[in-house]
């Protein structure tokens, strides 16, 4: 029988760089292993994901939790070729996205709930900014918990957050109507290779107990960056020709400069386009 509770420890420690204590009694921890030892997986098998699987996976993932029960979240899948190609075309730096059998979008739908008003003869005078918000907390919730699904049977999965981009050529695409708009993306198919863990920030600065309180940023910054260095090395620099090469280049620096250009600064008006009131 596997030691769970021995591989929780070893993945946490490579994620966090730190040992935490696992009670091998702890009942679940199967399902913990797997949390702790994800990975995304950008190589898939030229194998098909059964209709029914992913129907089946589809309803477990909109089985999760929603704010006021509104169930705003939604998943529209995309198996046809040429359009998985003409997703990847305006994506080219992932060509692994093209390559997965199936391609999902999560929308934040925040379209049925003034509708609903209207077919009941209510007013709706919830047209503003929570509307959004609600809808795009329940479909993220809806695309972590199709994560959990999809790899408790072997999927691998690549969430794609860059749709974005190009939000309003995605949502004329899928004929996305008013008050719809694309979340995310998510490649999904059977690994082709296993893919390694991903060191993540230090507990000291994510997790928190009764008041918000980072410590030493710097130095824990610096102290992750090395750590994640030892393990998985940037191959490229962003932008050489912009800020030079450095000698160090670890995540901060990538992330940085990364975020010195504009990222989506078009996005706010293609979610009012689409009809919703941000104020």
């Amino acid at each position: 029988m596997p030691d769970f509770a021995q591989s929780i420890q070893a993945a946490l420690s490579e994620r966090f760089g730190e040992r935490l204590a696992v009670d091998p009694a702890l009942p679940g921890l199967e399902e913990l292993s797997r949390l702790a030892a994800r990975r995304v997986c950008r190589r898939y098998l030229p194998r098909e994901v059964e209709a029914s699987l992913l129907r089946l996976l589809c309803a477990c993932a909109l089985s999760a939790p929603s704010k006021s029960d509104l169930q705003q979240g939604d998943i529209l899948i995309i198996r046809d070729k040429a359009k998985r190609q003409s997703i990847g075309a305006l994506l080219p730096d992932m060509p692994w996205l093209p390559e997965a059998p199936v391609f999902l979008v999560f929308l934040a739908n925040g379209r049925r709930l003034p509708l609903i008003a209207q077919m009941r003869g209510k007013p709706f005078p919830n047209d503003h900014l929570d509307l959004f918000f609600n809808a795009t907390v329940d479909a993220a919730i809806v695309l972590a918990t199709f994560l959990r699904a999809a790899e408790a049977v072997g999927l691998g999965c690549c969430p794609i957050s860059m749709i974005r981009d190009h939000a309003r050529v995605i949502a004329d695409m899928l004929a996305l109507p008013d008050k719809v708009v694309p979340i995310a993306g998510l490649c999904v198919g059977w690994p082709a290779e296993p893919s390694g863990i991903t060191a993540r920030l230090p507990l000291g600065l994510t997790l928190h107990e009764e008041r918000f309180d980072e410590g030493d940023l710097g130095q824990q910054i610096e102290s992750y960056d090395r750590r994640r260095d030892a393990r998985r090395p940037y191959r490229n620099q962003r932008q050489p020709e912009r800020f030079g090469r450095a000698e160090f280049y670890g995540w901060s620096e990538d992330k940085a400069r990364q975020y010195a250009s504009p990222q989506r600064a078009d996005f706010g008006a293609f979610v009012r386009a689409q009809g919703f009131k941000l104020g």
